[in-house]
């Protein structure tokens, strides 16, 4: 799909790029999406050069996420889909700047692009430049991650309360798939970040932006928020870890607990064991078998032998 934003205008208009389509002049963003060979080569010959490829987003080597060409920059980064679902995913966007027009290519849709469309309805400045409607998606990009990065804050805090007031012998499973949920989405989070910081420092190298002031303004005041964040995401990568090993350390006391308690039953039933197993031999000659009262006289000694052993474990604070 093929659309553009005209300089001042209210919202995204549709275009069906048939021959001999050209770019108006005053379009400030033309946006693809999920774009078809056809609507690649429209915009492609608009504006003059080649267009990264879907394989090309895909690359993870910077020269290839982050260029110039043709007096264009492109910067291709990674973006945080499905944010306020359970499962957010990344996802490869284009965004190119040149002359006055910002370009975007993108096979996903974060939530931060249709918050724009919305926001530019209400505040028309935003469609003034091609360098504004950038500032202003990077801007609500950053802001979802953070966003995310504090829900998923939030969660970590309620878990680990959780872990520390486990009664004994609760199930700790579902609190280790929360943290490894957890954890997944924050490096997720980071990476983007990560793509973002890169973006924000190769922008300052387009001629858009070293000839505006306000816009490396902007760029520095973004570049520290994301710093900021990906050393909260850090932090938080972190404290993660910290629960995974608390809590499988809680899992190992509450086993020791369990194995200690079964050994101090058999050291208290060893002594009556050895009784019974003495008596338990086919020997033919055994005094003790003749006794009137000798079965009840080896009981009590049983009996007598686990009580002594159970004292003797009690004071040394074994049980």
């Amino acid at each position: 799909m093929l659309m553009i934003l005209r300089r001042g205008g209210a919202e995204l208009q549709t275009v069906d790029p048939k021959a001999g389509w050209t770019a108006p002049e005053d379009a400030v963003w033309i946006e693809l999406v999920n774009p078809t060979r056809e609507e690649e080569l429209a915009v492609e010959k608009a504006v003059g050069f080649d267009l990264p490829t879907r394989e090309d987003m895909a690359e993870i080597e910077a020269s290839s996420r982050l260029y110039q060409e043709n007096g264009a920059t492109v910067m291709i980064a990674t973006v945080l889909c499905g944010s306020e679902e359970a499962t957010p995913f990344p996802g490869p966007v284009t965004f190119v700047l040149v002359g006055d027009r910002l370009i975007t290519i993108r096979y996903v849709h974060p939530r931060s692009f249709q918050l724009f469309a919305n926001q530019i309805a209400r505040q028309s400045e935003l469609s003034a430049t091609g360098l504004t409607v950038y500032l202003g998606l990077l801007e609500l990009v950053v802001d979802r991650t953070a966003d995310l990065l504090e829900r998923v804050s939030a969660r970590v805090e309620e878990t680990s309360r959780t872990i520390f007031s486990q009664p004994r012998g609760a199930q700790f499973r579902p609190l280790l798939n929360r943290l490894g949920h957890d954890q997944r989405i924050n490096t997720m989070a980071r990476d983007s970040l990560v793509s973002l910081s890169r973006l924000l420092s190769f922008a300052t190298l387009s001629p858009q932006v070293a000839q505006n002031k306000d816009a490396k303004s902007e760029l520095r005041t973004l570049g520290r928020d994301v710093q900021s964040l990906t050393e909260h995401s850090s932090y938080l990568s972190g404290n993660v870890t910290f629960l995974l090993d608390a809590a499988l350390g809680l899992i190992n006391i509450e086993q020791n607990e369990i194995t200690k308690v079964f050994s101090i039953y058999a050291v208290v039933l060893l002594p009556p064991t050895l009784i019974a197993t003495t008596y338990g031999m086919n020997f033919k000659y055994m005094p003790e078998l003749s006794w009137p009262y000798g079965y009840f006289i080896v009981l009590g000694i049983m009996i007598l032998m686990a009580f002594v052993t159970a004292v003797l474990l009690r004071r040394k604070k074994w049980l």
